[in-house]
Parts: structure tokens; C-alpha cells; sequence
């Protein structure tokens, strides 16, 4: 049996053309990404988003339209699974109570798992501003609809 990963993200963009995005510490690697994350067993892709920006950020959303699906083959950084990402466009329909940063990894506190969230403008985000192949992709794509 060959495992697939299914995740899920959202792009959260701001009226001010600015994208959430989530610094992340784990398994000992730093990486930026979109918000959002794996599918939990019984669960859909929407479902699964808003738990996941629950959970992350502390919010709820609405699904806005879906954006991109994984349309190349991409094996997990983590193990040896085959990672298939789902993105929606979504709006939060509660506020963001977060403390948002300027620069990329500046975590509060220590630990092994650590997350901080910043801004960036679509004018400014660049592919290397993030780090999996997927994500690159939806930063490409974003940066052609503006």
C-alpha cells in the first residue's frame, strides 16, 4: 500500500492585499507555509480547514472558493508518503487574536513545537518566502492574479 497524505490550507487575504502566514518549528525544521494542515480520519477537506485555523489561529472561517489542488507529485519532508494539499481562498469570520511578527521564526517561548504568523504583502511575497514545492506554487499562482 502506497500512503498519501492529504492536507489542507488556506489563503487568508487581507483588504490590504496582505497573506497570512504561519512560521512553524517541528521535528527540529523551520518552515513557512500557508495556514492549515492534515486531514484527520472521517473528516472533509472543509471540515478539516476550519478545525485546523481553529485550532492554529484561534478563528473561524468561511470558505470562499476553492484555489488549487496539487496537480504534480510532491513526497512528504517529514516521511515517506506522497502529499496531495487542497488551498481554499477563505475570509475569518471571527477576529484574529494573534500577535502578529515582522520577520520570519520569531517564536515566543521555546519548546519543540513553536508557531509564529506574519503578513506579507502579495507586491512583496516571493516563492522562497515559503518553503514546500505546493506551497511555492500557490505563491506563483497568487502572484499571477495580481
Amino acid at each position: 500500500m502506497y500512503p498519501f497524505n492529504v492536507r489542507v490550507y488556506g489563503v487568508l487575504i487581507t483588504e490590504q492585499n496582505q497573506v497570512l502566514i504561519s512560521d512553524e518549528l517541528e521535528f527540529g525544521m523551520k518552515f513557512s507555509k500557508f495556514p492549515g494542515g492534515g486531514l484527520e480520519f472521517g473528516e472533509g477537506l472543509i471540515d478539516g480547514l476550519k478545525r485546523e485555523f481553529v485550532e492554529e489561529c484561534n478563528t473561524e472561517i468561511e470558505i470562499i472558493d476553492h484555489f488549487y489542488t496539487t496537480d504534480f507529485f510532491v513526497k512528504s519532508a517529514f516521511n515517506d508518503s506522497q502529499v496531495i494539499n487542497v488551498y481554499y481562498t477563505v475570509r475569518n469570520t471571527s477576529p484574529l487574536n494573534l500577535v502578529f511578527k515582522t520577520e520570519p521564526f520569531d517564536f515566543d517561548g521555546e519548546g519543540d513545537l513553536l508557531q509564529s504568523f506574519r503578513w506579507v504583502g502579495l507586491n512583496e511575497l516571493k516563492e522562497d518566502d515559503i518553503t514546500f514545492p505546493t506551497d511555492k506554487q500557490v505563491v506563483k499562482l497568487l502572484k499571477e492574479k495580481i
